[in-house]
């Protein structure tokens, strides 16, 4: 019997954080960010993206620069530019790095941007 409505949603939802979370495995914070001051670390751990997935942690987070095309951003993640998803962009949380952050992981040789915080966020 095919799923409709919620279930399917939820189906897909819980899909995508599987994928997601699956494949974040290498980014592991070593000690490299010991030097991230708390307050930092705690507002990259409060991320979520509007859909209220977690962004995860200030080890996932890349600092990152960015372009508007078209009224979407869009940012380079390994030489390519991508267009963030309108689902990821963070507007209402601050931005205490001044600098644009942009969660990805890299599923099967794509590129998925789960979160993306503006330098200019407010």
């Amino acid at each position: 019997m095919p799923r409709t409505g919620s279930i399917a949603r939820a189906g897909a939802l819980a899909t995508l954080i599987s994928l997601a979370f699956g494949t974040i495995a290498d980014a592991v914070d070593r000690g490299q960010f010991d030097d991230v001051p708390a307050d930092i670390r705690d507002w990259f751990k409060r991320q979520r993206s509007p859909a209220g997935v977690p962004c995860c942690d200030v080890a996932d987070g890349h600092r990152t620069t960015y372009d508007v095309r078209g009224g979407a951003y869009w940012v380079p993640i390994e030489g390519t530019w991508y267009e963030v998803p309108e689902k990821a962009v963070i507007r209402d949380s601050g931005n205490p790095v001044g600098e644009a952050i942009v969660w990805y992981v890299r599923h099967n040789n794509t590129i998925i941007i789960s979160c993306f915080v503006p330098a200019d966020a407010s």
